[in-house]
Parts: structure tokens; C-alpha cells; sequence
């Protein structure tokens, strides 16, 4: 089996409909030329401040981003995968990170809340609390495209490798990993963490990415990628607007595990404590 895959890299502004009529000709682009098409995190806008986003976030169960980011989907017969949302929970009223992927019949698939919350200064003059805002997830996902296993993720979870070795484990095939780095860390750590994803586990790793300086002041590294399970990278974005595509190939996969099998093995091992006297 081969599929062509397409991730997106734009920069969100704080208004939706506005971040949403910028990229609809991008997902037009997307669409002519794959059938499964990602969008990065915070897909339909990144708020100004913390009031914003409490303002802004949409609920759950009623989202004028999803809504039509499900019309899309269903007029171009694709698959997206809407990278996240930022959605009020009913029951508790918590926010919620939340990957979304929709069918090409504009249905909810699967979904996926963000488990590991960015809490960091990576030293770009900005102090990152996303635990403030945000209820964590608590369990991983694993959707299937057609006969295609998809293992859902977003951004800070990149640095958790457990998290894609069990994803890969339970039959990934490939990973996406959508995101908002901040420029910063992503000049340092996006490419190795993002291919060693992809060597650990001999799975595609999809990563669509925001690009920009947004409307908090952020600065995002963009570089959105697709890499096949040997680790290669078969598309990149550089700055600004972009669409990326590449075929992936089921049999690839395979191959890749029949090389490396360390999926296979899964050893108890634990540290020795060594006392000074």
C-alpha cells in the first residue's frame, strides 16, 4: 500500500476565521495532490494572551473550527488531520490540546488530548505554562486510515519517546507529530528528536508546523517535515507558507523492522544505585 500524505506549515494569527480563510487555498492545494492531510497544532489560531485563549477557546461539541475544517475535508474527499484545538471541555470546563482526525466524510474519526503540558523557558525571553491553562490527557491513540495505523501526538510529546515505542508497539505505522515549536528549541532539537522518532519506532513520522512570530509575541521554527522509518527525511518546509508531500509505503515499514528489530525485544532493565562510603 502507498499513500500520499501532505503536511501543512503556516503561521496562525489570533483570529480564526481569519487563520481559517488564510489556509483553505493551502488545504485546495493539499488535497489535489494526497489523500491524508495535516495541519499543525493550534491550527486555527494561537491567542494573544492567556484571557484570549479563555475567551477564544471553542467547546468541545460545538466548534466553528472543526466544523469547517470537517467541511473541507468532506468537499475535497481527504482525510485531515487537524493537528489541535483548543476546546472547553462540558463536563468540567477545562481546556483541552486536542488533535482531531476527520474522515473524508467529515466525521470524527478519533481524537486525541495532549498528554505531556509544555512547561518551559527555552530562553527565547518567554516562560511557557501550558499545564496553567490546559487538563492534561491521559491515554494514547491509535487511529486507523483505511488499512493505515496513525499514532496521534502533539508537539511536546516529541520528547517522550516511551510514548511512540508503546504507539508503535500496538501497530503505529505512522506518527504525527504536529506542532508549534518555538524557534529556539526547534533550531536545536526539532530534526534529531523528529528522525530518532521515526529510527526508534520504523514508522513515518508526519509533522506539520507552525511558522512565524504570532500575536503573543512567539517565534515558531516551522521546518515541517515527512521522514520514512530508515530515518530519511522526503520533504521539508523552510520559512513561511508551505505545503509538503510524500508517498508513504507500507512495505518500507516492514523493511525497516526487519533491519533494525528492536521493537521486538522490550528488556526489564534497571539502574544499579552505587553508594559512596
Amino acid at each position: 500500500m502507498v499513500m500520499r500524505i501532505a503536511a501543512l506549515q503556516y503561521c496562525a494569527s489570533d483570529d480564526i476565521d481569519a487563520t481559517l480563510t488564510h489556509i483553505t487555498p493551502m488545504i485546495a492545494e493539499a488535497a489535489a495532490k494526497a489523500s491524508l492531510v495535516g495541519l499543525p497544532e493550534a491550527a486555527s489560531f494561537l491567542a494573544a494572551s492567556r484571557a484570549q485563549l479563555d475567551e477564544r477557546a471553542e467547546w468541545e461539541d460545538h466548534s466553528h473550527s472543526l466544523n469547517r475544517l470537517a467541511a473541507l475535508a468532506r468537499q475535497h474527499n481527504i482525510w485531515m488531520l487537524v493537528g489541535s484545538l483548543f476546546l472547553r471541555r462540558r463536563h468540567d470546563r477545562r481546556l483541552v490540546n486536542r488533535s482531531l482526525l476527520v474522515t473524508p466524510q467529515g466525521k470524527i474519526a478519533a481524537s486525541y488530548d495532549k498528554i505531556h503540558m509544555f512547561d518551559a523557558n527555552v530562553g527565547d525571553g518567554q516562560t511557557y505554562r501550558e499545564s496553567d491553562s490546559f487538563a492534561a490527557g491521559t491515554t494514547p491513540v491509535l487511529a486507523a486510515i483505511d488499512q493505515l495505523q496513525l499514532g496521534m501526538s502533539i508537539c511536546y510529546d516529541l520528547r517522550f519517546p516511551h510514548l511512540y515505542r508503546q504507539l508503535a508497539r500496538d501497530g503505529a505505522q505512522l506518527l504525527g507529530i504536529p506542532a508549534a515549536f518555538t524557534a529556539v528549541s526547534g533550531a536545536a532539537h526539532w530534526h534529531v528528536l523528529l528522525r530518532a522518532r521515526a529510527i526508534e519506532t520504523g514508522c513515518y513520522v508526519m509533522a506539520p508546523a507552525q511558522c512565524g512570530t504570532h500575536s503573543d509575541g512567539r517565534k515558531t521554527y516551522g521546518h515541517a517535515m515527512i521522514i520514512n522509518p530508515w530515518g530519511e527525511i522526503l520533504a521539508e518546509a523552510d520559512d513561511g507558507d508551505a505545503v509538503i508531500t510524500a508517498d508513504i509505503d507500507i512495505a518500507q515499514i516492514a523493511a525497516a523492522r526487519r533491519a533494525i528489530p528492536s521493537l521486538a525485544t522490550n528488556p526489564a532493565i534497571s539502574a544499579t544505585s552505587h553508594t559512596s562510603q
